[in-house]
């Protein structure tokens, strides 16, 4: 028979179990820091019928989809976790309870060229609060309070919040009687951290065809040195959408110390525009400082109407995404992945010493009660394998339960590490393991 070679398509990323637990630990306390702001888990199906996944698509996002057939019916993969929301909120408006909170993390996949950190199937987690018919700007304050939250849970200190609010730029455009270009400007100072200064102007005056003057007072606007707020007074009064987003955005930045996040980890940024029409009101976007070329981490905004193509009911909303195995991607290529974090399936490995192997089934049960992770060796091996085993997969402590254990109603628990080895009765030995134990269960994911 002809062998295949095995092999993982480019795009897909698979872990070596490590590295998975390092992973999956980091979801977890993403998982933890959400629910610490009453948001309810989600998991929204991965397969849509495609009319329902592209009822906003079109251009380059159709296009990335993975779309199958089966039988007569026509279905998409999802490419990201919001529209699956949307049709969620719609089709059980009746059932939930709004101001509705949610937090999701799960697979996306997009059929766009793999290269490094760009994946073709990847996780997203995803936080919204999505209003019926209004949503107070609090919401869009807390956001980046759970994003703090989030990312010193995880063990990153070198981080920087930017907030924006489009409704700034859109005012601030039709002031400047360019209102009627406003989505293109936006797509296009969204670059600015990528392209320059220099360039953006060639941009809007060649591509946009807008005056030198003009594309400088724009470049001039986003790029005050001082306090947004300054720049603000020049244009107040002057177009009511630009006074309520910077309003709004007073309100926002007023909120951070209140919500615990430090000046040092968030900026207004009038340059933040978030290329997508869908956002209409504050937006964010989330940098690792040391490593600026990387880009956006966390992002996302306010929008009007989450569900507008599925309901004639109004659901405004605000939220964030976090690119999971991007974010992943980067901090294990850059060194920032604790190597503490205990990469073995359990905690303790009995070798039953006897035949008879109920004492060690007993024993088992009775620490997995105590919370304790524990596998039982039965194979019929050298002793010598048997601790090669444990050793291997770095399982901290080996218990051994022979007939003199069995008779005098002891075990003997041997420490890999010091090599120390303790006899005690069961309930002494799981107390102490408990103890020891407990420091490997705090350890962040993420050295930074």
């Amino acid at each position: 028979m002809t062998k295949i070679k095995p092999r993982t398509l480019s795009g897909f990323m698979e872990l070596l179990p490590p590295q998975q637990v390092c992973f999956n630990l980091i979801a977890q306390k993403l998982r933890e820091s959400f629910s610490l702001y009453g948001y309810t888990p989600l998991d929204t199906p991965l397969m849509e019928a495609a009319e329902i996944l592209l009822a906003k698509g079109g251009g380059e996002t159709e296009k990335q989809v993975y779309r199958l057939q089966k039988g007569d019916t026509d279905l998409a993969i999802r490419y990201e976790l919001t529209a699956s929301l949307a049709k969620y909120v719609a089709l059980h408006y009746s059932n939930l309870t709004f101001p509705f909170r949610r937090y999701e993390i799960g697979k996306v996949y997009r059929g766009e060229r793999a290269q490094r950190g760009r994946f073709r199937e990847f996780y997203q987690a995803d936080i919204d609060i999505i209003g019926d018919g209004s949503l107070d700007v609090l919401s869009e304050a807390e956001i980046p309070g759970i994003i703090y939250n989030s990312f010193t849970s995880l063990g990153l200190t070198r981080f920087v919040i930017r907030i924006n609010n489009r409704k700034v730029l859109s005012g601030f455009f039709e002031i400047i009687g360019e209102g009627g270009k406003a989505a293109e400007i936006m797509r296009v100072i969204d670059k600015l951290e990528k392209i320059g200064a220099d360039k953006l102007k060639l941009t809007l005056t060649e591509q946009l065809e807008l005056s030198a003057s003009t594309a400088d007072e724009i470049i001039g606007f986003v790029t005050y040195p001082g306090s947004p707020f300054e720049v603000f007074e020049k244009y107040r009064g002057k177009n009511e959408v630009f006074d309520q987003g910077a309003d709004e955005l007073a309100a926002v930045a007023g909120h951070m110390a209140d919500f615990g996040v430090p000046s040092t980890h968030f900026k207004i940024d009038l340059s933040i525009a978030r290329g997508l029409d869908y956002y209409t009101g504050t937006v964010y976007e989330t940098i690792m400082t040391e490593y600026p070329e990387v880009g956006s981490v966390c992002s996302g905004g306010r929008y009007d109407n989450l569900a507008e193509y599925y309901t004639e009911k109004k659901l405004p909303g605000v939220g964030i995404s976090i690119g999971l195995t991007r974010l992943f991607f980067i901090l294990r290529e850059q060194g920032k992945l604790s190597d503490s974090i205990p990469a073995a399936p359990a905690d303790i490995l009995i070798i039953p010493m006897t035949d008879d192997l109920s004492h060690a089934v007993s024993l088992a049960t009775l620490m997995r009660s105590s919370g304790l992770r524990v596998q039982i060796y039965g194979e019929k091996k050298k002793f010598k394998h048997k601790i090669s085993y444990a050793d291997k997969l770095a399982i901290p402590y080996v218990v051994f339960l022979g007939e003199d254990e069995i008779k005098n109603g002891t075990i003997t628990v041997k420490d890999m590490t010091t090599g120390e080895q303790t006899t005690a009765s069961p309930a002494m030995i799981i107390t102490g393991l408990e103890e020891k134990l407990k420091p490997s269960r705090t350890i962040k994911p993420i050295h930074d």
